[in-house]
């Protein structure tokens, strides 16, 4: 068995879509199961609308995600030749023929199908022409006449047939000399030596004409395995209406990879009832038989779970590098402050997102902390003052904020106070944080240290004297 081939074909006319990202995630798994090649082609033939900056948000996008290639990326920009000589090729061997019908003439011929009830398709008027007027015409490709089905067996639908009668001659190269999407992959596919094509069930209407391009052009027909869509909870195809579909739209809005691999994976594709996989668990895992004929559904929800579960499972300090632009995003300096990754173990368990984290740790940050209303106003009254000298007293007998320490001092202060340790706490946890959601008050001060907390706590003695 010759070795698996499989390619991602994106076309850089945007970002990476999070279909697109599903589709190039399948075909990377199944080649490093079956010890393949991944082959990353730009299809930027579509000049007017290919851009490199859609091309660089797609390779971003692409290694942001850990789906590196083996070969590539290549451009079909730098294949035109080769097109042009295939295009002579079949208008040598008589399968392709120039048409030279205007856009006006063409909208006729399909309003008067309309009319009649008859498929709109070209009606074949240039098809045995045999003179070539100085005008401009576009090279089609013509259908054999001695073929009634094309018949392929998908590796995720099964048998699909489709009647020739349904197709028409497929334009192969416009009137300006540029090559069409349907020529190209197919002559890149087969070049590339491309054997199995895993990509969207929207191109499910593309293979057939693909089939008899492959056949006409002399190269070898590869397998198909058509991916069913992505849908909305609306269960429309899904699009900005229903929230983000950019890949690197869910980096910055705090995602990890790894949890968009995993949620993408499963949209779609599952083994038994598994939910939870690393890129290792997916390589040995992965096969298209697991895959299901209908449509995934979108769950917003069920990512920002995964996520959540990343988050708390993960390394603090990769989790601190990850986190540190979105610190400076906010305006926060990590020089000055606490240590980053004792900040992350505090909050990991609070954070679904990296903007929640870093949301949750801008307190540990600040010089001076800005109270929350409603938390000052329950929590640092007058009344307040006699617990907040007997904390700085207790706690500043510490000579470290270990928790052994800190249970000692918390025990001694619930003794003279004769409160109970909430009543004690969440004063605290206030003067130290600004509000009251934060993590364990231990963890709080163990992680802002001894100097900085004792200031923080005089900072409230201040506030309520004044």
């Amino acid at each position: 068995m010759s070795e698996l081939r499989v390619r991602f074909a994106p076309s850089p006319t945007g970002y990476l879509h999070i279909g697109g990202a599903r589709t190039a995630l399948f075909n990377y798994l199944l080649a490093k199961k079956e010890a393949g090649r991944f082959i990353l082609r730009i299809e930027d033939t579509d000049v007017a609308r290919s851009t490199q900056e859609s091309v660089d948000a797609i390779l971003d996008a692409m290694e942001w995600l850990g789906l590196s290639c083996d070969e590539g990326p290549l451009y079909q920009s730098d294949r035109f030749e080769l097109y042009k000589q295939k295009v002579q090729q079949l208008l040598d061997e008589g399968k392709a023929y120039r048409c030279y019908c205007t856009a006006e003439e063409l909208d006729a011929k399909r309003e008067k199908a309309r009319e009649e009830g008859r498929k709109p398709k070209y009606d074949g008027t240039c098809r045995n022409r045999t003179d070539q007027p100085d005008e401009p015409y576009v090279v089609r490709f013509k259908l054999p006449e001695d073929r009634n089905e094309i018949t392929f067996v998908d590796k995720i639908k099964g048998s699909i047939s489709f009647q020739t009668e349904e197709l028409d001659d497929l334009i192969i190269q416009r009137s300006d000399g540029t090559p069409t999407y349907n020529f190209v992959v197919v002559i890149d596919d087969a070049e590339m030596g491309i054997n199995l094509v895993i990509r969207g069930d929207d191109h499910i209407n593309n293979t057939p004409r693909q089939i008899l391009l492959y056949e006409a052009l002399g190269y070898n027909v590869p397998d198909f395995a058509h991916v069913p869509m992505i849908l909305g909870a609306d269960k429309k195809r899904l699009s900005k209406r229903h929230g983000a579909t950019s890949v690197m739209a869910y980096q910055k809005m705090g995602y990890l990879p790894e949890a968009l691999v995993n949620y993408l994976v499963r949209l779609g594709w599952s083994f038994g009832d598994e939910e939870i996989f690393s890129m290792a668990d997916l390589i040995e895992k992965f096969s298209l038989d697991r895959v299901g004929r209908s449509a995934g559904v979108f769950n917003p929800e069920k990512l920002l779970w995964l996520n959540g579960h990343y988050i708390k499972t993960g390394s603090p300090e990769k989790l601190a590098e990850l986190l540190k632009p979105f610190l400076e995003e906010k305006g926060i300096s990590i020089n000055n402050g606490p240590d980053l990754v004792a900040v992350v173990k505090s909050l990991q368990e609070r954070s679904a997102t990296l903007i929640e984290m870093a949301n949750g740790a801008v307190f540990y940050f600040v010089d001076v902390v800005e109270y929350d209303e409603k938390a000052k106003a329950k929590f640092l009254k007058p009344d307040k003052k006699d617990l907040f000298e007997i904390i700085l007293n207790k706690l500043g007998h510490c000579e470290v904020f270990s928790e052994k320490q800190l249970e000692a001092a918390f025990a001694e202060i619930m003794q003279v106070t004769e409160l109970k340790f909430g009543k004690v706490a969440q004063p605290l946890r206030v003067a130290l944080t600004g509000g009251v959601p934060s993590p364990g008050i231990y963890e709080v001060l163990q992680v802002l240290g001894r100097e900085v907390s004792m200031k923080r706590i005089e900072q409230a003695l201040d506030s309520l004297e004044g």
